[in-house]
């Protein structure tokens, strides 16, 4: 069994006054609050999103 490769995501900026579709990628990405974390999967659609909204995130 192999180990998947997961990246850690906070969310450092509030998301209001983000684009729709800014926020849409947060959903995507499970994050809800400031200063929550998550660990994700990495995979190119996770990282084209961490991308679009990156201003917004701190990424481990």
């Amino acid at each position: 069994m192999t180990k998947k490769k997961t990246v850690k995501v906070t969310l450092k900026k509030s998301p209001i006054g983000a684009l729709p579709k800014h926020k849409l990628c947060l959903k995507g990405l499970g994050l809800r609050r400031v200063n929550q974390s998550v660990e994700v999967e990495d995979t190119p659609s996770v990282r084209g999103m961490i991308q679009k909204i990156n201003y917004m995130l701190s990424v481990e």
